[in-house]
């Protein structure tokens, strides 16, 4: 049984912890939260490069930081981790990342320990769960990285993928915003793959409450005209932008 690889908090244990959710149509929620390590995409703005961007990494990030990956990953049998999560008391899991459907097969292991949990899988939209992970989903937060990420398109967005998810009545769409140009680009994706309006959230990019406040001022008004919907970053308000939250 293959182990699942973990980011770590900030002791090096697993990252595993409770928390609101912060994002889309689940936030405010207290659920348990996994961080999975390794993700197929380099966003130059991600805000958990500890998943991915390991010294040897030359993929461009604006911090132009990289991290020592034995320091910032940590594997646990899928019995290890359902039992830390267990002992949350969660009645609901987000396993996010990273990009978390890398790691399928102890994913359906875990899982299948955990059989009453509600899940919630956090994913970038370019990969899919297997059958076995599949069945437990309850639903998935889809990111499709646009232009501003700095992901080649061809990579970040895969029109089969996009078009797998559209047709989920359990996935939403969750788009990081900069500037209202990016907008252009959600509308594009939208009318490509028919996705409802109702299943698309706008969130702006942000990791401090100041220019979260900022953006959601003219992101709010694109989503009232557009008929999105819009998300905050409940996390970032509440504990800044820190490991475990």
């Amino acid at each position: 049984m293959a182990n699942l690889v973990l980011a770590t908090d900030d002791t090096g244990g697993a990252e595993i912890f409770a928390s609101l959710q912060g994002e889309g149509p689940s936030a405010g929620m207290p659920v348990a939260f996994m961080r999975l390590s390794r993700c197929n995409l380099a966003c130059t703005w991600c805000d958990t490069a500890y998943t991915w961007h390991f010294e040897g990494d030359n993929r461009p990030h604006r911090d132009n930081t990289t991290f020592d990956r034995k320091a910032n990953q940590i594997k646990l049998s899928p019995a290890e981790a359902a039992a830390k999560i267990a002992t949350l008391g969660q009645r609901r899991l987000v396993i996010t990342g990273g990009e978390p459907l890398m790691q399928c097969g102890p994913l359906a292991d875990m899982l299948a320990i955990l059989p009453d949990i509600e899940v919630e899988i956090e994913t970038n939209g370019t990969t899919k769960a297997n059958s076995h992970v599949d069945i437990r989903v309850d639903q998935y937060n889809v990111s499709p990285k646009l232009g501003h990420s700095g992901n080649p398109s061809e990579a970040a967005i895969i029109p089969e993928r996009m078009d797998f998810y559209a047709s989920d009545p359990r996935a939403f769409f969750k788009f990081v915003i900069v500037e209202p140009g990016d907008v252009d680009e959600v509308v594009e994706l939208q009318r490509n793959h028919r996705i409802p309006a109702s299943r698309i959230y706008l969130m702006p990019e942000g990791t401090d409450s100041v220019t979260l406040h900022i953006r959601s001022e003219w992101l709010s008004r694109i989503c009232l005209e557009r008929g999105f919907r819009m998300s905050d970053r409940l996390h970032i308000h509440l504990y800044g932008d820190t490991r475990s939250t």
